[in-house]
């Protein structure tokens, strides 16, 4: 009795957050009210709020799940790759686990849409700003006890993180700002903006950085520019 009570629970909280979807896509985010996501799942406000503290919690619930995949990923890297590896491994890597958990919540195609929508709406782009923040900070804690070093005392996780960062948040801009609003679109310029950061931080800029011997190899392992240490 108890799993069918908890299946129909996920099914309602799966429908508040396709439907949400679909009209903050369809008509605006900040047009679209918590009533009309309710009524439109058959649902009461209060069923809603049982689920979601409000209509932002459930805009950013699918991108919040990507980061909690993103950093097991992270957690699960091997010991002597090099902290850039172990970013760009993990971002590599976790491509596919994630497209198959969102395919069970709403359509692929939806969420890409919703993220196109966060990167170009201001009031969104605020919230996603500072919680990225407090994530950088949680990601450099994760770096620095992996390397054995006092992310208090020891700067390098954090400017690492910050670049790391930046470069996602850039291909976040240009990415929603392209027309491949596909998750193979994503990853290519998010893959191809972080082999260029060793290249950009170490080396003199010449023409056609796609050129250059960065990004990942065939097998989604991320390798180091020649100015970069290997594991």
């Amino acid at each position: 009795m108890t799993g069918l009570r908890e299946r129909k629970k996920q099914r309602t909280r799966d429908a508040l957050i396709r439907t949400a979807h679909e009209l903050f896509v369809t008509q605006g985010y900040e047009r679209t009210t918590v009533d009309e996501i309710a009524d439109a799942v058959e649902v009461s406000q209060r069923t809603f709020f049982r689920y979601f503290a409000n209509k932002e919690e459930v805009a950013f619930v699918l991108q919040r799940m990507v980061e909690e995949r993103f950093f097991a990923a992270v957690a699960e890297r091997p010991g002597h790759e090099t902290p850039i590896q172990v970013l760009g491994n993990a971002l590599g890597n976790s491509w596919h686990g994630i497209r198959e958990a969102i395919r069970e919540v709403v359509p692929i195609e939806l969420y890409m849409r919703m993220w196109q929508l966060i990167e170009t709406t201001p009031a969104l782009v605020a919230v996603h700003l500072r919680h990225s923040a407090e994530q950088g900070d949680r990601l450099a804690a994760e770096l620095a006890r992996r390397a054995g070093v006092d992310p208090e005392g020891d700067p390098r996780p954090h400017v690492l993180v910050a670049a790391f960062a930046g470069v996602i948040q850039l291909a976040g801009r240009r990415w929603a700002a392209g027309d491949d609003v596909t998750v193979d679109g994503a990853r290519r310029l998010f893959q191809g903006y972080l082999g260029m950061l060793g290249p950009a931080l170490t080396e003199n800029w010449g023409p056609a950085p796609e050129e250059r011997g960065t990004g990942h190899t065939a097998d989604g392992r991320f390798r180091a520019s020649p100015g970069t240490a290997e594991g």
